[in-house]
């Protein structure tokens, strides 16, 4: 897992914690899946080597992002459609530019408003803990 750091700059906080969301998201840590009573009881006698990978988001968390990018979403469709393709699939700015017609600049203003929505709703959320 490597963290892209645009023009070589630090990533703030919330950038940070959608890097691990997107590697979260991508990984299929957020859906929910079956599994039987005797699946458990065998898995856990039996090692599952590389099957976790260290995540520096926990679940919750993760949780509480993927809702802030819905809330985003229904809000601003296309800032949170720049979101979710930026930090959950993993498109760079040039690709995200090129496929809603505007240039690399415009695509990278775009996620950093969105990233400030998600800081804000983090904050409210930090605040009201």
């Amino acid at each position: 897992m490597t963290t892209r750091k645009p023009l070589k700059r630090p990533l703030g906080d919330t950038e940070y914690l959608l890097e691990q969301w997107g590697w979260w998201r991508m990984d299929g840590r957020g859906i929910p899946q079956y599994v039987s009573s005797l699946q458990v009881l065998m898995r856990q006698h039996v090692a599952q080597p590389g099957e976790c990978k260290p995540y520096c988001i926990s679940d919750e968390l993760a949780g509480v992002i993927d809702a802030a990018v819905a809330r985003l979403t229904r809000r601003d469709q296309q800032m949170g459609d720049f979101i979710w393709l930026y930090f959950g699939a993993k498109w760079p700015m040039l690709r995200l530019g090129r496929h809603y017609g505007i240039s690399e600049s415009k695509a990278r203003e775009v996620v950093r408003a969105g990233v400030a929505w998600i800081d804000c709703v983090l904050e409210t959320l930090r605040r009201a803990a």
